[in-house]
């Protein structure tokens, strides 16, 4: 057992956002790369164990999170205002952000063809979209939360079901060069 995985575990567990491999790498005072081995041996160690936490990971980015095991518990201990459920258009944009992000606002408008300007502000305000900043504010794109990655009870977001066949649509691909 490596002498980093205690202290990732420790620091992953007091962290209310994900950290990066380079945050990681800078508090313990090691290599990026011992980092990614040392949190490898613990997810190995967590998923033999069949542990209630794991490991979620988007790119260089990591967090403790709930299994997937334990999803359906946790949602019920969860608040019922983020419990709600979301509305038809909440869910197709939603679904349009997770399998196309980061994604621009007009290209979800374009593959909805509505504004969704209100919508994507719900979203925000649930904590399930995030932004991330352009060059200038119309080159802001949205992406799924870690947030709404744990509670579908999966670590990234190429779990999604089908997610290489909608992620690289070809249709949809062409549709957005046009624009």
């Amino acid at each position: 057992m490596s002498s980093l995985t205690a202290p990732i575990e420790s620091l992953l567990f007091v962290a209310n956002k994900p950290l990066t491999f380079k945050r990681l790498s800078q508090l313990l005072n090691v290599s990026q790369e011992a980092i990614v081995d040392a949190l490898k041996e613990l997810v190995k160690q967590y998923e033999e164990r069949g542990a209630g936490i794991t490991f979620m990971q988007d790119q260089e980015k990591v967090q403790l999170v709930t299994s997937k095991e334990q999803s359906e518990l946790i949602a019920k201990f969860v608040k019922e205002e983020q419990n709600k459920e979301l509305t038809q258009p909440a869910l197709e944009t939603l679904t349009i952000v997770a399998y196309r992000g980061p994604v621009t606002k007009a290209e979800i408008e374009t593959i909805r063809g509505i504004n969704c300007s209100l919508i994507l502000r719900n979203l925000l305000i649930r904590g399930l979209v995030e932004e991330i900043p352009g060059k200038d504010i119309f080159d802001m794109k949205y992406h799924i939360t870690f947030e709404f990655t744990r509670w579908l009870g999966i670590r990234k977001v190429g779990e999604l079901p089908h997610y290489k066949e909608l992620n690289s649509n070809e249709y949809l691909q062409t549709m957005l060069a046009k624009k």
